[in-house]
């Protein structure tokens, strides 16, 4: 009877943890796409047009600054809630003053839940956009890069970035998209 209990007791951890992880990865990959979309969008670029899925699956991962603000997003999050539940638990009186009284209302759970999604996204959303304004301040710092065709013209300018099949280049104030092994060798983004 206890080797059952055990089991069950091991088999129900796997997938909890199994459920948090994947929870955990899905956050990730939207934060790291709202971070590459605030990032190309201060150079009027939709990436959303120009990258396909599997990039936006290792975007969190792409850059260390996107993954390190993701689990520390996701962390302090899970302890402002585990805080505030253990508040509640611990000092009901306080919390209940401080929460208007609030709490004792039956739509409040509901409340609370939802008030913690808006400010987790607002945070998110704001962090993205000073991501975005601090890595293109810095890309437009770094030293230009000199593309060669295959019929022997350069082209000098700013890599941006680039996904599977398009390089953009900042060039004179104006981005540039170029396909990788097209007949076309550069459009300009407007």
């Amino acid at each position: 009877m206890k080797e059952g209990l055990i089991k069950n007791a091991y088999e129900a951890i796997i997938k909890e943890i199994q459920t948090t992880l994947t929870i955990a990865y899905i956050v990730t990959v939207g934060i790291g796409m709202l971070f590459h979309y605030q990032y190309y969008s201060e150079f009027g670029i939709n990436i959303f047009d120009y990258a396909d899925v599997f990039e936006f699956l290792i975007a969190p991962f792409s850059d260390f600054k996107i993954l390190f603000f993701s689990m520390a997003s996701i962390t302090l999050s899970l302890l402002i809630i585990q805080m505030d539940i253990l508040w509640k638990r611990k000092y009901p009186k306080n919390y209940s003053k401080m929460n208007f009284r609030w709490d004792k209302k039956p739509w409040f759970t509901t409340f609370r839940i939802i008030a913690f999604s808006v400010l987790f996204i607002t945070y998110l959303y704001i962090a993205a956009d000073m991501y975005g304004e601090y890595a293109s301040s810095k890309t437009r710092e770094s030293a230009s890069v000199t593309l060669k065709f295959i019929d022997n013209e350069t082209v000098k300018g700013i890599m941006v970035g680039k996904t599977t099949d398009i390089i953009f280049l900042l060039r004179d104030e104006q981005i540039t998209a170029i396909p990788y092994g097209a007949l076309v060798k550069e459009f300009e983004v407007k």
